[in-house]
């Protein structure tokens, strides 16, 4: 705790095995329970707290600097914030971006988001590597009274990501179109007016510049929902096809997901690309397995090799479950691994154009390494249809 002896507590951080840790509550006040993971990026607190990949979380920010640039609509990932909380080193501070519409704490509290300032985040992220995403419960009392064994019985009693699927709460109900390609100075965000190929991507928690960027590369998207059917997905004739990044297990969500991706392979030779949950979709319907990670990887900063040319990316990442590379299947390669820990971050089928990774191509916020992918998918589609 980084308070004066004087400053009187009104946040409190509860972990599962006991830990408490005291700070300044901003945003909404309340208890918020979930998994804790930290995310090393230097931006974007904004785009993380809206990616729907974080539901069921609440993100340490390892960034001391969290408040300077502000709340700016343009810059979220979803219409929420979908991370359950926010945990800092600082009280926030003031915006200084020319681009801010709002400050940080009033936006958190109308989008019923907890916060805490004021805590020893090295010392957490420390813990979080050595022991694992703990369970926790975020409490933010303005009047500084907290029930810790409550909270303690709260976290404790939290049932965890394992075997949740969190797609089918983040996903849209209903098919809509995108057409808006990524932000650029001076313009902003402007309109894909001449697309060149029909996509249908699936939404299982699509982040908004995903979609930007397949716009982007000439794609006129439909987004349909998680649970839409193979015949849903073909009706619209696609040259191809998109699986999303998003929250949760990815094994209870491939419960209904996986059988929808492998009728697909089997019927057509259409052109299938995967992000993140994604990437563990396919891989899943491909005959794989996925693993649940000690802490996961979450930030803008992240190594990942592409073994085919044996460049390395630095990649923005975001997912606490891995593709098992020992499990992969004959006709299936491992593309890329992550230079942290091994980790499986990219496949391909041998003899088809479809391909996934884990990592973040479209950024938002990290590095853009690795939006060459989206240009794969453009080309992979277009020699599809000149074939």
């Amino acid at each position: 705790m980084t308070m004066s002896s004087n400053q009187k507590p009104t946040a409190c951080l509860v972990l599962a095995d006991g830990s408490i840790f005291y700070g300044h509550g901003f945003g909404a006040t309340g208890t918020a329970v979930a998994e804790l993971c930290f995310n090393t990026a230097m931006t974007g607190y904004q785009e993380i707290m809206t990616d729907p990949s974080y539901a069921g979380q609440i993100v340490t920010f390892t960034f001391p600097h969290i408040g300077n640039t502000g709340f700016t609509a343009e810059d979220d990932e979803a219409t929420d914030p979908f991370a359950a909380g926010m945990v800092v080193k600082w009280d926030p501070t003031d915006p200084s971006s020319w681009r801010a519409q709002d400050e940080l704490a009033p936006w958190l509290k109308a989008s019923g988001r907890i916060a805490i300032g004021g805590i020893d985040t090295r010392r957490l992220t420390r813990t979080i590597r050595q022991q694992g995403a703990p369970h926790v419960a975020l409490c933010h009392n303005p009047e500084g009274y907290f029930d810790v064994k409550d909270l303690l019985l709260q976290a404790q009693a939290f049932a965890g990501l394992e075997g949740l699927d969190l797609a089918k709460d983040v996903s849209c109900t209903q098919p809509y179109k995108w057409n808006e390609k990524r932000w650029a100075w001076g313009e902003g965000y402007v309109k894909e007016s001449a697309p060149k190929y029909k996509v249908v991507a699936i939404d299982y928690g699509a982040k908004r510049n995903i979609l930007r960027s397949l716009a982007s590369v000439g794609c006129d998207v439909t987004v349909l929902p998680a649970f839409a059917t193979a015949e849903d997905i073909l009706t619209y004739k696609p040259d191809g096809i998109f699986l999303s990044n998003g929250p949760g297990d990815p094994a209870a969500t491939g419960i209904y997901a996986v059988p929808i991706i492998q009728e697909i392979l089997a019927q057509t030779n259409i052109p299938l690309f995967g992000i993140c949950l994604g990437h563990q979709m396919l891989a899943l319907a491909l005959g794989a397995k996925t693993i649940k990670m000690s802490h996961g990887h979450h930030g803008a900063n992240h190594p990942v090799k592409d073994l085919e040319s044996n460049k390395v990316e630095i990649t923005s990442m975001n997912h606490g479950f891995t593709v098992d590379s020992q499990t992969l299947p004959a006709g299936v390669i491992e593309t890329h691994i992550s230079l942290f820990d091994g980790s499986n971050c990219g496949i391909r089928m041998a003899d088809r154009p479809v391909f996934s990774v884990q990592h973040h191509p479209e950024a938002s916020p990290g590095p853009q390494d690795s939006f060459y992918l989206f240009e794969k998918f453009s080309a992979e589609m277009q020699s599809t249809l000149t074939s």
